[in-house]
């Protein structure tokens, strides 16, 4: 049997905004609500839930981004939430 074998992750240019206070929270819907269209709009429409919690419809079905997680628009235009952790060791801004 063969073992596992290690993968690096391809570098691939995403967008995303932090879910932090109320004017953010409605600019992350304002941005995912603009950015959908066509079929694929149901897997990104949000709305704002309480305590600061988003509420995304995603591929994989509603996913919640607490305050602090990042909203991250991938590769194929859908929408998800990362946690701040996962973020910063995935991520690095482009300047």
């Amino acid at each position: 049997m063969i073992g596992p074998r290690q993968y690096r992750k391809k570098p691939v240019l995403v967008e995303a905004m932090q879910n932090t206070e109320l004017l953010a929270r409605r600019r992350i819907v304002q941005w995912i609500l603009k950015s959908s269209e066509g079929p694929n709009r149901y897997s990104a429409i949000a709305q704002e839930g309480g305590m600061g919690v988003l509420l995304i419809d995603t591929l994989e079905g509603r996913m919640t981004a607490m305050v602090g997680d990042w909203v991250v628009r991938g590769v194929k235009g859908e929408f998800y939430p990362v946690k701040p952790e996962i973020f910063n060791a995935t991520y690095e801004e482009v300047t």
